[in-house]
């Protein structure tokens, strides 16, 4: 086996960075439109899944909405900021 071949098979690869995305709280927006905003962004949020994030966000100020690939967190993230919600990402540590 050459050295070629050894390096080449013991790479590893990592996963891809994971990114938090977190909703603000703000005064503005009714925790109805709140949470349809949410559930139409991320599809796979349920209702209750989606009341508890807003109530979250409601109660202390910032929650976390999904964790999940940088590509997909950005999506989410001017998803949310174009339906008028604060929203951030950051890196998933």
């Amino acid at each position: 086996m050459s050295v070629e071949t050894l390096e080449r098979s013991s790479t590893v690869r990592k996963p891809a960075p994971r990114y938090r995305v977190l909703l603000h709280n703000d005064d503005y927006n009714s925790m109805e439109y709140v949470v349809q905003t949410l559930m139409q962004t991320v599809a796979s949020l349920t209702q209750p899944q989606a009341v508890d994030i807003m109530m979250e966000a409601h109660t202390n100020g910032l929650a976390l909405v999904i964790t999940c690939a940088q590509e997909h967190a950005e999506f989410y993230c001017e998803t949310l900021k174009n339906h008028g919600l604060i929203s951030t990402m950051e890196p998933d540590e």
